[in-house]
């Protein structure tokens, strides 16, 4: 049984430190404002920030990332258990059989299959209740007796008694390693871990002495000139530029990256569960970042692999994206005193994704422990900033190969409340409310091209179905 681990960074070297342990985590960035952490800290104990010890601070820090991530996979859980409606199921390659001459598709109509342009094929369909369908399922955040382990990080360094954070600019970096040229400091590394399952907590430090080297005024200019320094604690790092002027180490080198792996195991532990439980990763597992399928275009470098990512070779003859399947968010905006829809939120493709530039919904890989509906939420909040708590599932469609599937999940906004959607991440140039009659007029997605018309009656008749229950 492998136990997801979500890390609650989007740290790059945290994330390394894991992936070559063993550990594909799901990257949930947690938006933190860490200085009112800290000042709200301080008031409740009636003293400075400054006063805080370093060790609390990162304790502090670290429990309060793991905690927002926490409570964003609860409103995430909680929306999916509250989903209503059915869950339509269509099988377009069952309409493809050799032995059924009655049900086979003319060459043109297959050839159509080649970019899951299915307009011209009769699909087989059926229905069931959507939590029926997600039962049958057999997983998802509130099905499994442990996990996922949510976990928060924080570093600080500690020089000449004093905590210092990442410096963000070239001229607090620049100080700062002058301070630090020839001199002894502490990097304190603060880890909590959180059991989704049990909504159990351990918390726990790591610290690491560094001695280092002399710094000359051209080293500093030049390490400053790499960025490096600028946005990482205490101005230096073990695993970049700045790993050779460290002379010497005493303590746990990982945790000086940001990420203890002997105390995450520890902590690990201490919930009962074995380290070796989280392992997901082969040894020799390598991630293909050019996309087969999207004209050989490049994703930006910080993305990084997560649970789920991966390519699945369909009989439809195409490459699918996301081992466990793939979902999608098609939420709808409806007009408060008729009840019908009015406009949809739209995703504008970055153009290094698949048919970059397009028009579709959010949506993308369902990560491991995830159902359907989850994954949907996950990814719709991620890329486009659909807040769950805001919104109420309807129904779903999941277009079904047998080795993979994509769900479209409906939504409408939840009355009284509101969705304002933004690109989150790099995977949209734009995310909008689109009226409902305009969606046609976009260069859609060629799957969202196919399956509009469709949509857009489910859409309608839920709207009059939805307003129905309200009364």
């Amino acid at each position: 049984m492998t136990i997801p681990l979500i890390l609650a960074s989007k740290s790059k070297p945290r994330r390394d430190i894991l992936f070559h342990a063993g550990i594909c985590p799901t990257i949930r960035v947690s938006h933190v404002d860490e200085d009112a952490v800290l000042v709200r800290a301080a008031e409740e104990q009636g003293i400075s920030v400054d006063e805080l010890p370093i060790d609390a601070k990162v304790m502090l820090l670290a429990e309060a990332k793991a905690l927002a991530v926490y409570e964003a996979y609860l409103a995430v859980a909680k929306t999916a258990r509250e989903a209503t409606g059915e869950r339509v199921t269509g099988r377009p390659l069952d309409a493809v059989t050799a032995d059924d001459p009655a049900a086979a598709l003319a060459d043109d109509a297959r050839a159509e299959t080649q970019t899951r342009d299915f307009s011209r094929v009769r699909i087989p369909r059926t229905e069931e209740p959507l939590q029926q369908a997600l039962a049958a399922e057999g997983r998802g955040l509130t099905a499994a007796g442990v996990g996922p382990l949510i976990l928060g990080c924080d570093s600080m360094f500690l020089l000449d008694g004093k905590a210092y954070g990442k410096p963000h600019t070239p001229q607090v970096a620049r100080e700062r390693l002058r301070q630090m040229s020839g001199a002894t400091g502490e990097l304190w590394t603060g880890h909590c871990l959180i059991d989704f399952a049990t909504g159990h907590v351990v918390k726990g430090a790591s610290k690491a002495t560094l001695h280092f080297s002399e710094f000359s005024d051209a080293m500093i200019d030049r390490y400053i000139a790499t960025g490096e320094p600028l946005e990482v604690a205490g101005s230096f790092t073990l695993d970049g530029f700045g790993g050779a002027f460290i002379e010497g180490i005493e303590g746990d080198p990982s945790g000086i990256i940001g990420l203890s792996l002997p105390l995450a195991r520890q902590l690990t532990e201490q919930l009962g569960i074995e380290w070796t439980d989280l392992w997901n990763v082969t040894r020799d597992e390598r991630f293909e970042v050019a996309a087969p399928n999207n004209g050989g275009k490049l994703p930006p470098k910080e993305n990084v692999r997560q649970p789920g990512d991966g390519w699945v070779e369909c009989a439809c003859g195409r490459k699918h994206w996301g081992t466990n399947g793939a979902a999608g968010v098609l939420l709808a905006r409806r007009d408060a005193q008729t009840g019908e829809v009015t406009h949809i939120v739209m995703q504008h493709r970055a153009a290094w994704s698949a048919e970059g530039g397009t028009w579709g919904i959010p949506g993308g890989a369902i990560a491991d422990g995830e159902n359907t509906i989850e994954g949907a939420l996950r990814e719709s909040f991620e890329e486009a900033n659909i807040t769950p708590e805001d919104i109420e599932v309807v129904g779903s469609y999941c277009e079904d190969h047998g080795p993979w599937g994509y769900t479209t999940v409906f939504a409408f906004e939840k009355p009284g409340h509101e969705v304002h959607p933004k690109a989150n991440d790099d995977e949209s140039m734009e995310i909008v409310w689109v009226p409902i009659d305009e969606v046609p007029d976009r260069r859609l997605l060629t799957a969202m091209r196919t399956d509009w018309p469709s949509f857009e009656k489910r859409l309608r008749a839920l709207a009059v179905e939805y307003k129905v229950e309200q009364k």
